[in-house]
């Protein structure tokens, strides 16, 4: 809950900054635009005595204040769409005189009203209400231009209201698929967070046990409790040194897969590599009764050997763990559309449905228990998928009848994929 919270508020911060920059700047943008097209008017003003200049001497050219060596058109609709008035003051500011005749909503007393307010401002340029003057000196003293730009202002005053409210709505609306979607944003990181935190979890019992052991040991070793029984608590000892050894290695290996180890690829021949890791197992399958079926046609991949084998290996001990006495387990190796596929099947009790899909994770035992019984550290099935994942190929589990099929695919090389598919 604290994390979405946090990410709706980074969200909606972020958003809030973005359009607060678009905003202003269009907001700038746009009163630059309005500010330069009134001094371009006023200048025109300016450079005519207070009017517009007669239509034979109209050109439609213009200097930029601001830049003199700047030279701009403009239409000669200018003068009858542009509403302005004007007053001359003599050099101690004293009115002379108003000329209101281009403007209906001003008078002559009103006109020499705005131009002792900015007599008394000692501005000669900016705006009073919805008027933008200029203060100019000629023969007679000075001369203050005002233009109406109560039209524009309105507009960039609806636009910015407009903008503004776009911006809420939006804001708004942003919000609430926010809130809708963060729980599913927020998912994965969730999920990885448990996993993380089991995994701590996990891994500390796992090594707690046997440091445990290895300490009631030690401290009887130590006491010299029972002298006879010191060569059995060594082996104990040392047997719990490798466990833990073998349980710190296959962390890291499983680290380092996770974490994206470079893989050592080389061309090599897959059923070849399952046969070298089924060797080792035969006396294993004798002991326990176990029958095993192979199908193994010959199918060249390129791949990592040693990551490859612990794949066939933690598999396979896997199905002679949970294989009853009298089983039976069946390998098969089969081309599919450029896969190939390997299916490790033993006999044994289904395994629960809800339980299927975290089979994968370090440390999973449907049961929840931490007994050792069963052996193994938790890791197997996790170091498979990691590695079979790094190859660019898939994990998958189910049920089939009274036992379970685990299946694997790797990619083939792309010259070893043409021709008929084999089946088990």
């Amino acid at each position: 809950r604290r994390l979405r919270i946090r990410l709706v508020a980074v969200s909606m911060l972020s958003l809030f900054i973005v359009l607060t920059v678009i905003m202003g700047t269009m907001a700038v943008v746009s009163w630059q635009n309005l500010t330069d097209n009134a001094d371009f008017t006023l200048s025109i003003l300016e450079d005519n005595g207070g009017v517009f200049p007669k239509s034979e001497d109209f050109i439609l050219e213009g200097r930029v204040p601001g830049k003199p060596d700047k030279i701009r058109q403009f239409s000669p609709e200018l003068p009858y769409e542009t509403r302005y008035f004007t007053v001359q003051l003599n050099e101690e500011g004293v009115i002379l005189s108003a000329n209101t005749g281009r403007i209906a909503a001003i008078d002559s007393e009103t006109a020499m009203e705005f131009a002792r307010t900015i007599w008394e401002k000692q501005s000669t340029r900016g705006f009073l209400g919805d008027y933008r003057y200029l203060v100019h000196a000629n023969d007679q003293g000075y001369q203050i231009i005002f233009l109406d730009c109560g039209r524009n202002l309105d507009s960039y005053r609806n636009f910015m209201l407009t903008g503004i409210g776009v911006c809420f709505g939006g804001m708004l609306a942003v919000l609430f698929l926010l809130i809708l979607l963060s729980g599913r944003i927020i998912k994965p990181v969730a999920e990885s967070y448990e996993k993380q935190k089991r995994f701590i979890t996990d891994a500390g019992h796992e090594l707690k046990t046997p440091l445990a052991v290895l300490r009631t040991h030690a401290e009887a070793l130590r006491e010299d409790i029972l002298p006879e029984k010191r060569e059995q608590y060594l082996g104990i000892v040392l047997e719990e040194c490798d466990r833990m050894a073998e349980l710190v290695g296959r962390l890291l290996e499983f680290s380092r897969l996770e974490s994206g180890a470079a893989l050592h690829r080389e061309p090599l021949e897959f059923a070849g590599l399952i046969r070298e890791v089924l060797e080792p197992l035969e006396l294993q399958l004798e002991q326990k009764q176990i029958r095993l079926t192979a199908d193994l046609p010959e199918l060249p991949l390129t791949g990592d050997r040693e990551r490859l084998r612990e794949v066939v290996g933690n598999l396979l001990s896997n199905a002679l763990r949970h294989c009853p006495t009298g089983g039976a387990i069946r390998l098969a190796l089969t081309r599919e559309a450029g896969w190939a596929c390997l299916s490790v099947c033993n006999d044994g009790l289904p395994i629960p449905a809800e339980d299927l899909p975290h089979l994968w994770e370090p440390f999973f035992r449907g049961d929840r228990s931490r007994s050792r019984e069963s052996g193994g550290t938790g890791l197997g099935l996790a170091i498979v998928q990691a590695a079979v994942t790094a190859h660019g190929g898939s994990c998958s589990v189910e049920n089939i009848g009274q036992g379970v099929c685990f299946r694997i695919r790797l990619p083939l090389d792309p010259d070893s994929t043409s021709g008929t598919a084999e089946h088990a």
